[in-house]
């Protein structure tokens, strides 16, 4: 075998070469022509979950061999000959076969050697090299992933088919073990002044112990760090100080959680599993508030600053601003009003909602009220609700109604899908007993019932007087 990845030697690859050494002469097909040129064809992809069984032997594979697995754009590669070593001489095979990777690594450093990037198909090719021994490393790495090792491989080699002639196109197949990463809130019926929470899950590298892991979660201003904990997906418990360490930057509201020797021991027994990192943050105003995390599970992505970028997640707290009217649409102030999250609570008044030690508003002189920092009603946990007959429901009650006027009857229900204050309730009282008034004492009916009373009264008592002098006169 030809192709060493972890620092082996080239002994296979000598034994295949070293025909009729100790017997006849190497014929024609077995011997190798000092004028061809070589190839060398690099095929990029993201390691899969589970081993391929395919060969890795100098040979290409069959392009439909490969399906299902994820080709890597945009990796870069450097190929740099080995100096000194000649492939056209069983010497030349002897002195490769004492090399390991790290010798090769030493002889070629500070050499010039042959650039390139992997194309859409994880696909690039140095054409046309000099026969020899090349020392191939991986110079641009995709983010979050850890780089191939370096590796070296000769040109030409043993046709691995034929056993008989030399291949001088050779392909390879290196693969990068890729860490993505995760995140979600958990905000379901949080409203402003409460605590959310922000999970951030990253793969733990398999292949081997990673040298470093960091993630970085820059806060957004309108969020107040309350506390972050990290541990394994698995159950596996970390604890602070011991497996990582956990800073907060005040200054950028950045929260840095970074894995000891120790947490790295842990995370390289525990490869089947994610990191996870949950940071609790008190939210203090409204408005939409996005939040993107960073993972470095290496060194070299810390040092180059290229993480995994998690996917955005969003928590949401708008408002509702509604409007007093009364039936001929004048403002009305001074009706005061309380929030519910359910229709029972605002029925039998209890628990109203509290914001900002407020859990009362009244409306003002131009009849408006904004009742802000409630939670959206069809986002929840970073999940869009499409069916707006399954949006949160708030309960609008009002508690004291502008003099002259009608408490409403019921509870008025209404969501909070933005953070404007823009009208979204236009509510009508009516006047007192509907408009229409009571008779009251001292009022100009009663007098003048009072008054048909009295003069009843008097004629009545009048026409008993005249009777009885009616009588007398006829005695």
């Amino acid at each position: 075998m030809a192709l060493t990845f972890r620092g082996s030697a080239l002994v296979a690859a000598l034994a295949l070469a070293a025909v009729g050494v100790g017997g006849s002469p190497a014929v024609a097909a077995t011997t190798i022509d000092p004028e061809s040129v070589a190839s060398l064809s690099i095929h990029k992809f993201q390691h899969p979950e589970t081993p391929t069984g395919l060969p890795s032997d100098g040979t290409e594979i069959d392009p439909s061999a490969l399906t299902g697995l994820t080709a890597l754009g945009g990796v870069g590669f450097t190929a740099t000959q080995v100096p000194g070593i000649d492939l056209t001489t069983n010497a030349g095979w002897s002195s490769a076969a004492e090399l390991t990777v790290d010798t090769a690594a030493s002889a070629v450093a500070g050499l010039p050697g042959l650039s390139g990037v992997t194309a859409a198909d994880g696909q690039l090719t140095f054409s046309d090299l000099p026969l020899g021994l090349y020392y191939v490393e991986e110079t641009l790495t995709p983010a979050g992933a850890r780089a191939a090792a370096p590796f070296l491989v000769t040109l030409p080699l043993t046709d691995p088919v034929t056993s008989g002639e030399w291949l001088y196109d050779v392909h390879v197949y290196p693969k990068n073990v890729i860490t993505t990463a995760g995140k979600t809130v958990t905000d379901a019926g949080t409203k402003v002044g409460d605590v959310v929470t922000w999970t951030i899950t990253g793969d733990i590298p398999v292949g081997g112990r990673t040298d470093a892991y960091r993630v970085v979660d820059p806060l957004d201003s309108r969020l107040e760090h309350v506390s972050t904990t990290a541990t394994l997906t698995n159950g596996t418990t970390l604890t602070e100080g011991v497996h990582y360490t956990s800073a907060l930057d005040v200054a950028t509201n950045t929260v840095t959680v970074d894995f000891t020797a120790a947490g790295l021991d842990v995370l390289a027994a525990n490869e089947g599993a994610q990191v996870q990192v949950i940071i609790e943050t008190t939210v203090l105003e409204a408005g939409e508030i996005e939040n993107i995390a960073s993972i470095f599970p290496n060194q070299p992505s810390i040092d180059e600053g290229n993480p995994v970028v998690t996917p955005p997640a969003v928590t949401k707290f708008g408002a509702m601003t509604a409007q007093k009217v009364n039936s001929e649409g004048q403002v009305l102030s001074g009706a005061q009003f309380q929030v519910f999250t359910s229709l029972e609570n605002a029925r039998t008044r209890t628990q109203p909602v509290a914001l900002g030690g407020v859990s009362t508003w009244t409306s003002a002189q131009d009849g408006l009220l904004t009742i802000s920092g409630l939670g959206y009603s069809n986002i929840v946990d970073n999940v869009v609700i499409d069916d707006p007959a399954d949006w949160v429901q708030y309960y609008l009650v009002e508690v004291v109604a502008p003099s002259g006027y009608e408490l409403l009857a019921e509870p008025i229900a209404f969501t909070v899908t933005s953070d404007d204050t823009t009208v979204d309730l236009t509510i009508e009282n009516t006047e007192a007993n509907g408009g229409f008034e009571l008779p009251m004492t001292g009022a100009q009916g009663v007098t003048t019932i009072i008054a048909a009373g009295v003069l009843l009264l008097v004629g009545a008592a009048a026409l008993s007087i005249r009777s009885r002098r009616s009588s007398r006169a006829d005695r």
